[in-house]
C-alpha cells in the first residue's frame, strides 16, 4: 500500500519518493546497490568509473516491453536526455551532471559516459538512473503513466488516487547479481493501493487484505506486537527548511534562527517519532551512505524561547496588542507545509511547531499535502515559507541541485539557498572519489546548519510490514526480492 497518489510516473522528472518506488518495479538500472552498500550488476553485467567517465557494458538478452532489444544507444540516449539543461529534468545534478553526455556502441554493447563536471559517486549516480525504452523517451505522457519498461513488471492498470496495477514480465531474467527468474514465489501482479490513512492500512494488513505496508506511527506496536515480517530503515522523518527567495521573511537568517529557538526540538522528536525517533547526525540516512559522520551536533539553535523573542525584536518584528509581530505594517505571516504521508504522528508535530510559532507572534498556517502536490508547491508556485518535508537521499551528492544552484523552474534549489561555504565544499568534494571527499561532503553540511537553512532533529525508522510474503528494501522495495508464500 502507498500513502498518497504518486502521480506522474515518468522517471526523467520526479523526484517524488512513492512515484520512484513504482518506477523500481518497471524500469531497470544499471547497477544495483544491497543493503550493505556493495554494487552489482543490473542491465549491466560490468563497469569501470572514476570521476569523470564511466563505461557499462550491457548484459545480453535485454528487451523492451514490446519485445524489441534494449540497446546501449538507447541507453546512453537516456543518460543524455536527463544531462542535457534544456530538457528541464529535476535528475540533473541529482544523479546526472548538468552537460553529461553517452555515447552507446551497439555492437559492442558498451555505454560510455562523459560526466559534465566531476561526480564523487558517478557509478553509483548515474548507475542509478531509471533507464526507459528508446521509443518512450521523448514521449511525456508515456512515460507519466509507466510505459516503455525495461524492467520486471510492466504498468497494466492506472485508477489515479485508487490504485496501479503491474504485471510481471515473462521475459525479464536481468535481475541484480545472479538472481534465478526461475526461482519459486515471484509475484505475477503487483498492486499498489492508495490507503492514506494509516490505521486503515494497518488493519487491511493484519486482516490480510494486502500483503505490505509501511507503517511508521503508533500503530506500528500492533504490527510488532502480530510478529509480522518486517524491513526497517533508518530515514529522515523531521526536518525544517526555510524558503529564502527574495521578500520572504525567512529569507532574513536572524527571523529563521528565531523560529527555531521557539521550538523544543527534542519534544518535537518526541511527538513525531512516537517516542522511538532518534538524534540526526547528518543528511543522508540510506545505505550506501559513505561519509558517516556527526555533521549535527552543536550547529542548532537551542531552544530558547526569550532569545528567539529578543532575536525577532532585534531584527525589527515588533508584537502589536493582538500578539502578532510585524515589521514596516506588513504582519509575520508564514505557510508551513508538510508530507501527508507521515500520517496522524506528522499531523501532531505540525500542530505542535505551529503552537510554538503563534505563543512567538507568528501568524502561521501549516498544511499537510499529498505527494503530487508537495512537487508542485515546492518545484512550481513556490508558496510556501518553511517545509517540514525532508529529503531522503543516499549519496551527499545528491543534495547538491537541492540546495544550490538554479531556482524552480530552472532547476531544483527550492529554497533558494545560495551559501557559498555550501557551494565551495561540494565543489572541493566532487573533485575527490568516494570517500576521499568526505571531509569535505561533511564541511558542506555544517555550512547549511550554522545558517539554519536545514534543521534536521529526528530519524525514523521506517518500517514496512507483511503478511505471507518477504522482501528486501533500500530505496524502496526491490522487486526481484518479493518471495510470496501461503
Amino acid at each position: 500500500m502507498i500513502s498518497t497518489d504518486p502521480g506522474s510516473l515518468d522517471p526523467f522528472i520526479t523526484v517524488m519518493s512513492v512515484a520512484r518506488s513504482i518506477d523500481r518495479f518497471v524500469y531497470g538500472r544499471l547497477v544495483e546497490t544491497t543493503e550493505d552498500g556493495s554494487i552489482v550488476s543490473g542491465l549491466a553485467e560490468s563497469w569501470e568509473a572514476d570521476t569523470t567517465t564511466a563505461t557499462f557494458t550491457l548484459r545480453d538478452g535485454i528487451t523492451c516491453d514490446d519485445g524489441t532489444p534494449l540497446t546501449a544507444t538507447d541507453v546512453a540516449a537516456n543518460i543524455t536526455h536527463i544531462g542535457d539543461p534544456a530538457n528541464g529534468s529535476p535528475l540533473i545534478g541529482l544523479q546526472v551532471q548538468p552537460g553529461t553526455t553517452a555515447v552507446g556502441d551497439d555492437t559492442a554493447g558498451t555505454v560510455t559516459v562523459t560526466s559534465g563536471r566531476p561526480d564523487s559517486f558517478l557509478l553509483e549516480n548515474v548507475g542509478s538512473v531509471s533507464i526507459v525504452c528508446g521509443t518512450v523517451i521523448d514521449d511525456p505522457d508515456a512515460l507519466a503513466k509507466g510505459e516503455g519498461s525495461t524492467g520486471m513488471f510492466t504498468m497494466t492498470e492506472i485508477v489515479p488516487n485508487s490504485q496501479y496495477t503491474l504485471t510481471r514480465r515473462d521475459d525479464f531474467t536481468w535481475g541484480p547479481g545472479d538472481w534465478d527468474a526461475t526461482q519459486k514465489g515471484l509475484p505475477d501482479t503487483v498492486v499498489f493501493r492508495v490507503v492514506p490513512n494509516e490505521t486503515t492500512a494497518a488493519n487491511l494488513l493484519l486482516s490480510g487484505e494486502v500483503n505490505a505496508a509501511l507503517v511508521i506511527g503508533p500503530d506500528s506496536a500492533r504490527m510488532e506486537s502480530a510478529g509480522l515480517y518486517h524491513t526497517d530503515l533508518q530515514t529522515p522523518g523531521g526536518s525544517f527548511t526555510f524558503n529564502q527567495a527574495a521578500g520572504r521573511a525567512t529569507a532574513d537568517q536572524a527571523v529563521r534562527d528565531a523560529l527555531m529557538q521557539a521550538v523544543d526540538l527534542e519534544q518535537m522528536r518526541q511527538v513525531i517519532g512516537s517516542g522511538k525517533a532518534t538524534v540526526p547526525t547528518g543528511l543522508v540516512t540510506v545505505s550506501p551512505n559513505p561519509c558517516r559522520a556527526d555533521t549535527v551536533s552543536g550547529h542548532l539553535p537551542e531552544f530558547d524561547a526569550d532569545a528567539a523573542a529578543a532575536a525577532l525584536d532585534d531584527a525589527g518584528w515588533s508584537a502589536g496588542s493582538d500578539g502578532v509581530r510585524s515589521k514596516d505594517g506588513e504582519t509575520l505571516t508564514l505557510r508551513m507545509i508538510y508530507s501527508s504521508q507521515l500520517g496522524d504522528a506528522g499531523n501532531a508535530a505540525a500542530e505542535l511547531a505551529q503552537s510554538a510559532w503563534k505563543d512567538l507572534g507568528v501568524d502561521i498556517t501549516v498544511t499537510a499535502v499529498d505527494s503530487p502536490t508537495l512537487s508542485e508547491v515546492l518545484f512550481s508556485t513556490g508558496d510556501w515559507d518553511i517545509s517540514a518535508a525532508p529529503l531522503t537521499v543516499n549519496l551527499p551528492s545528491m543534495l547538491v541541485p537541492f540546495y544550490s544552484g538554479p531556482t524552480p523552474p530552472n532547476g531544483t534549489n527550492f529554497a533558494s539557498i545560495d551559501n557559498a561555504d555550501y557551494t565551495a565544499a561540494v565543489t572541493a568534494a566532487s573533485q575527490k572519489p568516494g570517500t576521499e571527499g568526505c571531509d569535505e561532503w561533511s564541511a558542506a553540511e555544517v555550512a547549511l546548519f550554522e545558517t539554519t537553512s536545514v534543521v534536521p532533529y529526528a530519524n525514523i525508522v521506517r518500517s514496512t510490514f507483511a503478511q505471507k510474503s518477504t522482501f528486501t528494501e533500500s530505496d524502496g522495495i526491490d522487486p526481484t526480492s518479493i518471495r510470496m508464500f501461503e
